[in-house]
């Protein structure tokens, strides 16, 4: 087995701490490209298992009976900032299918997006469900339960069909009996599914390309990624890293994070998928190894790396906003 890859954390001359992170990007048959650490034990997938996710729901048909366009699709696939065009976005797959944000069950927190959350204090306004960041994936799930004629107020439990319906799909895309699977509950309520690093990789090689899977997944896993591709900003939100990967990718990267510091990619020109854990869930590991890795695998040039140097290489900063370090995957782990 190879050796993890290691992400450094220097304060001034010295590496102060550090996150082992175990990789793994294959082809579209499954062939390892690259491995770093354990790859064949479960990894809850988390959010980025969403684009996964919103696939069923298109796969059901809700895009066509709904009439979804690119933006709600990307949103449901996102873990997204709650700025003023998330919310609306949510809102407009919640009008389509007849709900209001009374029907999401994913909890309420304030925007991840400082300006965001600065402007609903500014407005003496409380955060709702719709700036939950896994508010259009909840609400693309509420339109698959309405398509199967399942019961919308029990949509967060495994045995809702709309949940069998994602699982089953998920499945299919990493060749795998859902069965099996180690089941447990995301942060948003749903349930959260683990799987290998190689198995994952599979799923983003076929996010990637489309192949080794039926047509009806085939053409929901194009929709979705078409959706990302066009529309970054929905998928995460200004100047998050999702977002800046597929800005940089320039239409080649479909990028989605999970919590916990799990990363999916799918190179789509290379038919490669990528996905990695920082094994002690820190998300400060996942930006320096995954632009690492991509540089490795030849899916970023130089000059895109380079666009995307701040979380390539982050600062760390002391409270008085000086620069102190950075973060950085060890120059012998690629």
């Amino acid at each position: 087995m190879s050796a993890p890859l290691l992400v450094e954390v220097t304060r001034g001359d010295l590496v102060e701490s550090a996150h082992r992170v175990a990789a793994c990007a294959v082809d579209a048959r499954g062939d390892v490209i690259l491995q770093a650490g354990e790859i064949d034990v479960p990894v809850y997938l988390r959010s980025a298992a969403k684009p996964f996710i919103a696939a069923a729901v298109l796969e059901a048909g809700a895009a066509q009976r709904f009439g979804f366009d690119a933006r709600e699709i990307a949103v449901m696939a996102a873990s997204h900032s709650g700025e003023p065009f998330h919310v609306e976005a949510v809102r407009s797959i919640l009008e389509k299918i007849g709900m209001d944000e009374s029907a999401l069950q994913c909890g309420v927190h304030p925007p991840y997006d400082d300006e965001a959350a600065s402007a609903l204090r500014r407005a003496g306004q409380k955060p709702s469900a719709l700036h939950n960041n896994c508010s259009g994936k909840h609400a693309g799930i509420l339109a698959l339960a309405k398509i199967l004629g399942a019961d919308p107020a029990t949509y967060l439990r495994a045995e809702n069909p709309a949940q069998e319906s994602i699982l089953a799909l998920c499945a299919r895309l990493s060749d795998e009996d859902p069965s099996r699977w180690p089941v447990g509950i995301d942060g948003c309520g749903i349930p959260v599914y683990a799987t290998s690093l190689r198995k994952a990789a599979l799923s983003f090689a076929r996010l990637a390309t489309l192949a080794g899977i039926g047509e009806s997944d085939a053409a929901a896993l194009r929709a979705v990624r078409d959706a990302m591709l066009a529309n970054p900003e929905y998928v995460a939100g200004t100047g998050q890293i999702d977002t800046e990967l597929m800005i940089a990718g320039r239409g080649n990267v479909a990028a989605k994070a999970g919590a916990e510091g799990v990363h999916g990619i799918a190179a789509i020109a290379q038919g490669y998928g990528y996905v990695s854990k920082v094994l002690d869930g820190n998300s400060r590991g996942r930006g320096p190894s995954t632009v690492a890795a991509l540089r490795r695998l030849g899916v970023l040039d130089e000059a895109q790396a380079e666009q995307l140097a701040r979380f390539a290489r982050p600062k760390v900063y002391n409270r008085a906003g000086r620069a102190v370090g950075e973060i950085r995957v060890s120059e012998h782990a690629v």
